[in-house]
């Protein structure tokens, strides 16, 4: 897989005097190494397991940043799109010390089974694993999808941000208007598009 841009996003966290790290976790790129990652077959897709890993991933990048000498030790954002967002929202589960807000942009796993647009890959096991996320869940969340995502329709994004939610964890949903030709894209759109929702959301935890 190709290093990640996210040109808009970076610079809006810049303009803000964030440090910003776009890691990329093993078996993607150049990391190399073993994918950690496997949700296994359709039918059976263990979605906790896999978005557990990434989590552990992203703590690695976390525990790196948060020693660099020009990063202030709380006050820390994260950011996640796709199978990166759903790392993140099994990131929650942990409350990670100095952490003090996760995005989530498209998040999920099981993208469109036989590549086609809307049918997820055993879309119930998402939602019942967003609840088991959300119990111990405490930090704030912020989840963005644009009503256009061929992976993460908008009934199955709200379905997992409401059990999420309903199962005790922080979450500020946002269904974001049609962007493009594929709404999975979100994270590239503009940043007018995204922005206000951020700029609200991290003036209200503090980030």
């Amino acid at each position: 897989m190709p290093m990640p841009a996210f040109n808009s996003l970076t610079e809006w966290f810049l303009q803000r005097g964030y440090a910003v790290l776009l890691p990329q976790r093993p078996g993607h790129g150049e990391t190399g190494g073993r994918y950690l990652e496997e949700q296994g077959a359709c039918g059976s897709a263990n979605y906790e397991k896999a978005g557990d890993a990434t989590a552990e991933n992203i703590v690695a990048a976390i525990d790196f940043m948060a020693k660099r000498p020009f990063v202030k030790p709380n006050g820390i954002v994260v950011v996640g799109n796709s199978a990166g967002g759903w790392g993140v929202i099994a990131l929650a589960r942990r409350n990670p010390a100095g952490v003090s807000a996760l995005i989530n942009f498209s998040g999920g796993r099981g993208g469109r089974d036989f590549n086609r647009p809307g049918k997820n890959c055993s879309p119930e096991r998402l939602v019942a694993t967003a609840a088991k996320y959300g119990k111990t869940a405490r930090v704030q969340t912020l989840w963005l999808y644009a009503s256009n995502d061929s992976y993460f329709s908008p009934e199955l994004s709200r379905e997992m941000a409401e059990a999420f939610r309903k199962a005790g964890g922080a979450v500020d949903y946002r269904l974001l208007p049609a962007v493009g030709k594929e709404g999975h894209s979100l994270i590239n759109a503009p940043a007018a598009v995204w922005g206000p929702y951020l700029e609200a959301f991290l003036a209200g935890t503090g980030g």
